[in-house]
């Protein structure tokens, strides 16, 4: 009897001390280490989201959503728009917008709808481990929608780029649902930008608010150089290891949903984690808004952390009432402009030689990506080992080389020299093909990694 009690007690405790932890976990602790960004890096971002709340306007010259900050959107710049009737539920609505000030080409995607039945089909297109690509793994229904977005939108954009002297950038960026589509979006472009006029990896930028978990850990690590991930305080999404067909099946019990999914994970050794290579991930290099305390209401003034994480990347579910607020793209939006113009005075302060910053910073960033892909391989995270080229793309500037550079470029010289010839269209399903073919060789090494973990 006693045996009992004294189980029942220790079980009794241990649920209690489980209970206090996550009940007490905010949302800055998963950034708390990580240094804080600059003024230069973060610039864009408020001015990003700005345009991807175009694409949930309906009238862009009486905006339903009024700009916080300095950016004002051109409604004369937009080259395009795209509605749900357009796509046909192959993607969700987007924009394609020329931003002269800042020498940009953005193509916004917006996120989920929740009446439109296409969006829950692109979600719940995924079982885990379903979709191999690029050395790793990816979720199956965004791959699907940004191979037709691509399809669709590649020679409009190639045409834009060579029109304004191949010297804008080229922005891929979404929200939420979006922000998949977007980020493996932008790692087809970065494998085939032969096929964009040659665009320069230095060129090409995806931006992922409120980022979905599209990715393995490899991938996420090896194109953070490329893509950045912005996540407000406790947003759920990054953090929901769960797939996201699952999430969305269980949308009015979502709640619930996240509670359990925190209570499973509590008992998965981090290592464990780390070795299941089909385990999904958010994009890129994080930047992490804060911008509320631990027993104290209110917001405060917001900072931003960054990082390019390989443990610990948003592993924890936050039981906050703030976790489905802080991913609506609007408090994104006002939040990062309010931590941009603290990072512009808190610079200010700080006068230094012109360039000087900005280029130790640049610096920081390329040794930050490498050291990441280091720790990547130190933790033998499955298909994590860089090559040579991805050792050097984010310090080679405009001589920035992919890392299936040779392989693609082998087996696509033909279809080279007949695009320059021919205006054809660009078959993007054959060429993310030859992306899948790279995976076959290590087919056999992800069952046994599988078994290992499993």
């Amino acid at each position: 009897m006693s045996v009992s009690c004294g189980v029942e007690c220790f079980l009794v405790l241990g649920c209690l001390r489980w209970g206090w932890k996550r009940c007490t976990y905010i949302g800055s602790y998963d950034s708390v280490t990580w240094p804080i960004a600059t003024a230069e890096e973060f610039e864009p971002i408020p001015r990003i989201c700005r345009v991807i709340l175009a694409v949930y306007e309906p009238d862009l010259r009486n905006p339903k959503y009024a700009p916080s900050g300095g950016f004002h959107l051109n409604p004369d710049w937009v080259i395009k728009r795209v509605t749900y009737e357009q796509t046909q539920g192959n993607a969700p609505p987007y924009i394609i917008y020329l931003d002269h000030d800042h020498r940009e080409i953005v193509l916004a995607i917006r996120g989920l709808n929740l009446v439109k039945e296409s969006d829950y089909k692109l979600l719940l297109d995924n079982k885990l481990g379903m979709q191999m690509f690029d050395g790793g793994y990816v979720h199956h229904g965004l791959l699907k929608s940004a191979i037709w977005l691509l399809s669709q939108e590649s020679k409009t954009l190639k045409r834009v780029w060579e029109e304004n002297g191949k010297s804008y950038k080229m922005v891929f960026a979404g929200h939420s649902l979006g922000s998949g589509v977007a980020a493996l979006l932008t790692v087809i472009v970065v494998n085939h930008r032969d096929r964009l006029g040659g665009i320069p990896r230095s060129l090409l930028r995806c931006y992922s608010m409120a980022p979905a978990r599209c990715m393995s850990l490899n991938l996420a690590v090896k194109y953070a150089d490329v893509i950045y991930s912005v996540v407000l305080q406790d947003d759920f999404l990054p953090r929901t290891p769960t797939p996201l067909e699952d999430i969305f099946k269980s949308i009015f019990c979502l709640p619930c949903l996240l509670f359990l999914v925190c209570l499973r994970d509590t008992f998965i050794p981090e290592g464990r984690k780390l070795r299941d290579s089909r385990r999904l991930y958010a994009p890129g290099r994080m930047y992490h808004i804060v911008e509320r305390k631990f027993c104290r209401c209110g917001r405060y003034p917001p900072e931003v952390r960054t990082a390019i994480p390989v443990e610990g990347r948003f592993e924890h579910i936050v039981l906050s009432c703030n976790a489905t607020a802080d991913h609506g793209i609007i408090w994104i939006e006002r939040e990062a402009e309010k931590a941009l113009e603290k990072l512009k005075e808190s610079t200010e302060t700080v006068r230094m030689a012109p360039n000087i910053p900005k280029i130790e910073r640049l610096h920081t960033l390329e040794k930050e990506h490498k050291d990441a892909l280091k720790r990547a391989v130190s933790l033998s995270i499955p298909h994590a080992v860089p090559t040579a080229e991805e050792g050097e793309s984010s310090s080679s500037g405009n001589k920035s080389t992919e890392p299936c550079r040779d392989e693609c470029h082998k087996e696509t010289d033909v279809s080279e020299t007949r695009a320059k010839t021919s205006d054809a269209k660009t078959n993007w399903n054959e060429l993310v093909q030859k992306l899948f073919k790279k995976n076959e060789s290590g087919q056999l090494l992800l069952k046994r990694d599988a078994a290992v973990s499993g």
